[in-house]
């Protein structure tokens, strides 16, 4: 069983100003998610500025995948310790070129490839897929192409959808 990440932008660059309730109620919820965090899953979240441009650290994203030997897995997940563990800026370019570089990426090439063209279609061919699937939100995990499983969800949740997935490919 392999992971295929794709971007998902909650608000891309040029979205209408959020209503202050709705960002009151996002904040408000956040001490649920972060006891969720930390009893289920033992992760102590201590998350980055809210409302940042997402699009250069999905963009990175696609880069660090095209250089192969697991790049991609492991600066997504630098960038998502980065940014849930240690309250960092993952909008700010020279942040995910640090982030790059600890990696074991080429911060000057990865910093060019931030304005690649290409790699910003391949971000949104991401989006465009999943509005397609009806996706509005993340985290949005799609098991064997078949599950969907939306928002934060308790880890036992997790485990029974791969039970499934899991049963079903070996046939029960």
């Amino acid at each position: 069983m392999s992971i295929h990440w794709r971007a998902f932008e909650l608000r891309p660059a040029g979205s209408p100003p959020m209503p202050p309730e709705f960002r009151a109620r996002i904040e408000a919820s956040r001490p649920q998610l972060y006891a969720m965090a930390r009893d289920q899953y033992g992760l102590e979240l201590n998350s980055g500025p809210f409302g940042i441009d997402s699009r250069p650290a999905h963009v990175g994203a696609k880069f660090a995948e095209s250089q192969g030997q697991g790049q991609g897995a492991a600066y997504t997940d630098a960038v998502f310790r980065a940014y849930w563990q240690q309250a960092r800026d993952i909008g700010d370019r020279a942040e995910l070129s640090a982030i790059a570089a600890s990696v074991g990426l080429d911060a000057t090439a990865f910093a060019a490839a931030l304005d690649a063209a290409e790699l910003t279609e391949a971000v949104l061919r991401d989006e465009a897929e999943a509005q397609f699937h009806g996706l509005n939100g993340v985290p949005a995990i799609v098991f064997a192409e078949k599950y969907l499983v939306s928002g934060a969800q308790p880890y036992s949740v997790l485990e029974n959808v791969l039970a499934q997935v899991r049963g079903e490919a070996d046939g029960q």
